[in-house]
């Protein structure tokens, strides 16, 4: 399966610049730290191209600190073409069709690509458009949100720009989508920042949430709640926002309880903060490798697709129910590609993911609650410390620590990280 015969000819060496061993669709978090392992890994040099139309990589877990105006948007950025490991094809151009029957991906300039095994990390789409009037006044009319490069610096000029008397709106859209603590981070931060100016008696923040509760983790949740008062931030649950006004500073929510479904309110604002609705590429949703809802149907330990055995996805745009963060692509890379080793040497795949992720949570400048868990909501610290608390260290690792960790180590195919403690039970002893 995995063989590469040697051939001759102008037209044998196009067919060998269209058949990859390895294609991998996505040069994000993902589709780097993949490419970087089996070229470390693998015992043969591996034939690997990545698919990725990108010239700018970002580590888009520190968006959040920029919008803070906590980190240099310039230490977010790299170039593509020095993150790409030494070995690997670099092709720059957009996925447009999967038809992984015949083993081939279609370019959007009309090429096809072949391949022995695909590994499909394409990310997300953020679904501006589904809130009506948002794309018309995001960047401007105090309209803000971290989820993109383009706007996050936006979002610490209208952080500066509130005053005594301003109210600072923060959204948070429906399940799914990437780094589930990131609406209300950037709402902590603000209050803290209020706090230090010594106007945050004199503000309103709101917090308008999608879900029943404040964040899917019991344990944490809890935690959450009581900073939420403590800041005076009020909470709104089962919220959804659906349009914008900007020119006007009003914002409309649907009411998505059971008892008051379908009601809206708007509500008026001096900041907005938006975290957009996200789904999967087009591309993927109308392909036959996504599922009902839209995402790359895998197994949620082996990350191997459900239908087409050699095919594997990882990272924001696969199935597996976990919260979509750089922490779970750190530990599901690996999996994918011992996989795909296992699969060169007709050996059985193994599972390996256990639904690890991990989100720390910035409650002020300067400390951070580091939320580690697994499948189910389980609790699974790598420190041997109280996880529920707000520490300094945790805001050391989110602001130092982790952005080295993932240009200099995740990136460049290491992949040896402390365990996550899967037998601690604090988080069942508070239940």
């Amino acid at each position: 399966m995995f063989s590469a015969p040697k051939m001759r000819g102008s037209m044998t060496e196009k067919m060998q610049r269209m058949h990859h061993q390895v294609l991998i669709v996505g040069g994000g978090a993902a589709g780097i730290t993949v490419a970087a392992s089996l070229k470390r890994r693998a015992r043969q040099d591996v034939d690997i191209a990545i698919i990725e139309p990108a010239d700018e990589h970002y580590y888009q877990p520190a968006f959040t600190l920029v919008g803070a105006g906590a980190y240099a948007p310039t230490r977010t950025r790299r170039q593509e073409e020095h993150l790409v490991p030494a070995g690997v094809r670099w092709i720059r151009a957009t996925a447009k069709t999967f038809d992984p029957a015949n083993n081939s991906v279609g370019l959007a300039d009309g090429e096809t690509l072949t391949y022995d095994c695909l590994v499909v990390c394409t990310g997300v789409k953020l679904d501006w458009d589904k809130i009506e009037g948002l794309t018309a006044t995001l960047g401007r009319n105090g309209v803000c949100s971290n989820y993109s490069p383009t706007y996050m610096t936006y979002t610490w000029d209208c952080l500066q720009a509130l005053k005594p008397g301003s109210r600072a709106v923060f959204t948070q859209p429906p399940l799914p989508f990437k780094c589930p603590g990131a609406p209300q981070k950037i709402a902590y931060l603000t209050a803290d920042h209020l706090r230090r100016r010594g106007i945050l008696k004199d503000c309103d923040l709101d917090f308008f949430v999608h879900a029943p509760v404040i964040f899917g983790v019991p344990y944490f949740a809890r935690e959450l709640v009581k900073i939420a008062e403590r800041y005076g931030i009020k909470v709104h649950y089962q919220h959804n926002l659906v349009a914008v006004d900007g020119p006007g500073k009003t914002a409309t929510f649907m009411l998505v309880s059971e008892e008051r479904q379908g009601q809206r309110i708007t509500v008026p604002f001096d900041m907005l903060h938006v975290s957009p609705p996200q789904s999967a590429p087009e591309e993927i949703k109308t392909s036959p490798l996504a599922n009902a809802a839209g995402w790359v149907e895998v197994n949620q330990n082996t990350m191997q697709h459900l239908r087409y055995a050699n095919v594997f996805s990882l990272g924001d745009v696969c199935s597996t129910p976990n919260s979509k963060t750089a922490a779970a692509v750190r530990k599901q890379a690996p999996v994918v590609v011992h996989n795909i080793l296992c699969m060169m040497a007709g050996q059985a795949i193994e599972p390996g993911y256990d639904g690890y992720a991990s989100c720390p949570l910035t409650t002020a400048f300067g400390k951070t609650i580091l939320a580690e868990f697994i499948y189910g909501g389980k609790v699974t610290p790598s420190l041997p410390l109280d996880p529920s608390k707000e520490r300094r260290i945790g805001w050391w690792i989110k602001v130092t620590g982790l952005p080295l960790m993932y240009w200099y180590y995740m990136l460049k195919g290491y992949e040896w990280f402390p365990r996550h403690n899967t037998a601690f039970t604090g988080d069942m002893a508070e239940k």
